[in-house]
Order: C-alpha cells, then structure tokens, then sequence
C-alpha cells in the first residue's frame, strides 16, 4: 500500500471518529439541555397542580375541604387593545389598572393576572370574550366550619417558591401525604406561540393527595368549643382549652383552645394563635400532676391508701423552704386517700418523699413527663426532666404536688388516661384512618406505648379519685348520679423568679364512666379572675362537658 493509499485511509479514519464523537457529544452529553431548548421552542412547561387530600371528622364531614378557582392569565402577543382590556380586567378582577397593564405590555405568550377568581367572575370574563384571555383551574382550600379546630387544623399557606404548603396542626404534619404531588405538562403552541388545547401533554406524573378521617367527633367537638366560650366569658379568663380523650385507644374525641382563628383568613391573625397550646404550651400543671405521683408511689408499694403522713399537722420544711397547703389548713394524721381529697401539698411531699427520686424519675418517664407523646400534629413540645445530679431535695418535694416541673396539657391528660386504662399508656393520635385515592380506607391502629402501673393500682388510684370528686371541693358541681373520677388543680404562675398569688392556671382533669372509661378530659383555664381556683371555675366547666357527653352516648345517671 502506497503512502498515498495510508493518507487517505487515516483521514477517512480520522473523519468517522470526529463524526462519532460529535454525535456523542449532542446525544447524549447535551441531550438534556437540547431537549429543553426544543421544547421552549414550540410549547411551555407548565405546572399541574394536584388537589389535596380533604380532612374529614369520623362521621365523615369535610372539616377542611377545596373549591375550584381560576387562575386568569393572559397572552400579551394575541391582545389587540391592550388599554381597553386592562381596564375590564383590572374593574371586574378588582385590581390596580397600572398593574395589569403592566402584565398585558409584556412581551410574552403567558402572564399570570390573578389566581383564586371564583366560577361567577370567570364566566363574566368568558362572556366577553376578551382574546388572549385565558383561565387555569386551581384547588383553594375551604374550612367550612370557619375557626372550628382551627388550631388542631391549621392552615394551607405558600412557601418559599409560591406552592401551597401545610402549616401547624394536621394540615403541617401531614403536609406531603395531603398535598399529593405535582407534575408537569407542555402546552404546545402554532407558529404564532397560540397554544394548542388539542396537543397538551398529559404524561405530567401528578398525584392527588390521599384524604385523612379523624378521630375527632364534630359533636363533642361542637359542644367543647361552646362550653369553653362560655366558661371564659363567664370566669374572666385570658385564654382556655379542652381536649378530649379515648383512654382505651388514645383517639383524641375533641381539642379546642381560645383565642382562635380563622384557617381561611389566617393572615389576618396574630401568628401566636396559629400554634396549638394543648400541645406547644408548658405550664406548671399543679394539684393535677398529683394523681401521677400518687399512683407511682402505690405502685412502688410505698405507701397504701391507708397510709398515714406523720409530718401534715403544719407547714413542712425542706431545705429552708417552707410548703404551705393551698387553704393554710392541716390534718394531722391524714392518710393517702384524704391526701388527694383534700389538695393536701404536705402529704403530697410526705407521698414524694417515700418514692425517692429514683423511682419518682422512673415513674414519670413511663407515664411520657418530659417526652413528646407522638401525637400526630405538628407543634409538639416537651421539656426533658432534669438529670438526676440537678435534683435537690425541694424539687422532689414540690414536684409531688407538680410544681416546679414544667409539662404540656397534652402531657397531664395522656398520664391520666393512662390510670383510666388500667395502666396501658396509649400513643395519642387525631387520624384516625387514610382514604386512599381509589376510595379504600386503611385504618391507624392504636399503639401501647408503656405499662407504668399495674391494673390494680390502676383500680386504686380511680377509687381514690372518684372519693376526690364525691367529696372534694368541687363536689357541688358534680352531675348526680354518675361515677367519675378526677382531680383538681390550681398552679401558680412563676413570674420573675416567684409564684404570682393572684395569677393562677385553674384546671380539673378527670374520666367517666369511671368503672369503664368512655373518654378522659382535661380542662384549663388561664389567669381566671372570678375565682383563682379550679373548683370554682374549670371543675364547673368540666361536669357540664361531661354530662352533655354521657348523654350523648346514652349512659344514663344511676342513683345519687
């Protein structure tokens, strides 16, 4: 082979190997990016937004729902007068002229003009047959019921980048099973960039967002929410809440917390009301927390309910610091029973005493004091009990009659419910069961969680507790004949470093039937000016709701 032979057999070489790796280098280092550029050149990428998922109560009620509304959007290259046309826009969309001819003026084939336009506007628009003039349907969220749960709910907003996002209660920690997930689609244009309806691109890969029932019950919510308005007004108190508990299941029946908002118009509120204070608030719990230790220190074997306290005929000392009992008055020789009957701090100290710290940090952390309970909302918090090396001797001694330690409302009534189950602690929970999109429903079982007592310790405690109710001192609001268990509370305020004497949080917590407990509840009240005592204003509260619910499942009253 001569040279001139091997010249062009190496270019011929050379020339197929430049060829390929040019074809390589388009097809695929720059696919992605030619692609692309293809697409811009004869349609738009254009969002497909998925509708989300409803909130339904047990019976089946969109508690948070949606309505179809328009985004109106315009093409600036198909509008022939574009001064005329922003100004029906601007008039019948109620916006600034100057704005939307703004919009009309750009040199695009898409500009947005206004989203959330309702069905009537749009056919008013579609009446006039403005060219260039175009409609997206969209998903806005709809709470029928205005503020009901609001605070369980909470609210749709928009994040960072525009897109509708789940915010506080159900509605955040929910968030991406509700809002499904969105796709995308190419709006392909004629040679003068008009879209072609005819070739839109359906393979967007959108996903609808999956539904949640809850556990809530609308009526006993509805009946909640009307007692707790009217126990504010009538006791003069800052702020209130109630929830509602399943102690067998841990199925939250109602929560409600005042002042509220509304989920629809959430911008217009305070962003201090949007959190759920049953589960984001931490508060001293007081004579409340009193049936937790009691029953821990039963439990231990302790003491008995005969038990009697050697040091409750006056104030008791401890460590320099002298504790009083709430009413100043003493009873020498008082047992474990009378000790809770009567709110008695000094045998609530004798009662911490006996448990020792040891098994009283025990105790707690099984009945979920210093933990998160895993309730399914988002906005929970919890403050971790202290190390053992922080405890001094009057820490044990206040935290018997629960101050000094701070707790979440959500916190007190789960360690209730949880002697109103015979000692199971069961995980909190507001859903109830998913609804999937082909209609089937799977059902959240409920979770044990811990044993902290056993059953019959469980028995004793509910006994002692009913005595509390029968005899104590919120006895005269008690509805007759009927076996419930609960207890009082009234804690001080830490303010600067002291308790505030005329500031109190008033609570009662409680659950009946007490033989077979239908629910558990817990009731508060925040800086009360009738009456600084829970007796006197959130046990009334307490019985009226309990009453109402009784009935409500058709347990009649039986005797006196």
């Amino acid at each position: 082979m001569t040279w001139r032979y091997r010249f062009v057999f190496i270019g011929i070489v050379f020339c197929f190997l430049l060829v390929v790796a040019r074809l390589f280098y388009w097809q695929v280092v720059k696919a992605k990016e030619l692609s692309a550029l293809g697409q811009a050149q004869y349609g738009t990428n254009l969002k497909i937004l998925p509708q989300r998922g409803e909130i339904k109560t047990s019976d089946g009620f969109p508690i948070a729902g949606n309505k179809i509304t328009y985004l109106v959007f315009a093409n600036p290259k198909e509008i022939k007068n574009k001064g005329e046309v922003s100004g029906i826009l601007a008039s019948i969309l109620d916006l600034d002229i100057a704005s939307v001819s703004a919009q009309v003026n750009l040199d695009r084939f898409w500009v947005p003009i206004r989203s959330g336009v309702g069905s009537e506007i749009k056919q008013k628009l579609e009446g006039l047959n403005l060219l260039g003039i175009g409609f997206n349907k969209q998903y806005e969220r709809f709470y029928p019921e205005s503020s009901m749960a609001a605070q369980l709910l909470g609210f749709v907003g928009k994040d960072d980048s525009g897109s509708d996002k789940g915010y506080f209660g159900i509605e955040g920690y929910y968030d991406r099973l509700l809002r499904g997930k969105e796709g995308l689609a190419v709006q392909v244009h004629d040679a003068f960039g008009r879209p072609i309806l005819a070739k839109m691109n359906h393979a967007s890969g959108a996903v609808d967002g999956q539904s949640l029932i809850l556990s809530i019950d609308r009526s006993i919510q509805f009946l909640v929410e009307k007692k707790l308005k009217e126990g504010i007004e009538q006791y003069g108190a800052t702020s209130g809440m109630v929830a509602v508990m399943e102690p067998k299941t841990g199925k939250i029946l109602a929560m409600v917390s005042f002042p509220a908002f509304d989920p629809r118009e959430y911008q217009n509120y305070d962003d201090s009301l949007y959190k759920n204070p049953f589960i984001s608030d931490l508060y001293e719990p007081g004579s409340t927390f009193k049936p937790l230790v009691m029953s821990s220190a039963l439990d231990a074997k302790v003491v008995t309910p005969e038990t009697k306290c050697n040091i409750c005929e006056g104030p008791v000392s401890v460590s320099g610091y002298e504790i009083h009992t709430w009413n100043n008055k003493y009873f020498k020789d008082i047992n474990m029973i009378e000790t809770i009957q009567h709110s008695d701090n000094t045998g609530m100290v004798f009662t911490a005493q006996k448990l020792g710290l040891d098994r009283m940090l025990s105790y707690l952390g099984r009945f979920g004091i210093g933990n998160d309970t895993g309730i399914d909302l988002q906005g929970e918090v919890s403050a971790s009990l202290k190390p053992k090396n922080q405890w001094y001797a009057v820490d044990l001694a206040t935290t018997g009659f629960g101050q000094g330690i701070s707790v979440t409302p959500i916190e007190i009534l789960n360690g209730i419910s949880t002697i109103a189950n015979e000692g199971k602690r069961m995980e909190p929970h507001v859903v109830e069961a998913v609804e999937n999109l082909d209609g089937t429903v799977v059902k959240i079982p409920p979770k044990l969680i811990d044993t902290p007592i056993n059953s019959q310790t469980a028995k004793i405690m509910t006994e002692i507790m009913i005595n509390a109710v029968n005899k104590g001192e919120a006895s005269w609001a008690r509805p007759k004949g009927y076996r419930i268990a609960g207890k009082t509370g009234t804690a001080s305020i830490p303010i600067q470093g002291h308790y505030d004497p005329n500031q109190t949080i008033a609570s009662f917590v409680g659950f009946a039937p007490a033989d077979n407990p239908k629910f558990t509840m817990l009731v508060i009240y925040n800086r009360p000016t009738t009456s600084i005592y829970g007796a006197e204003t959130a046990a009334p509260t307490f019985f009226k709701i309990a009453k109402s619910i009784l009935e409500y499942y058709g347990i009649p009253p039986e005797g006196e």
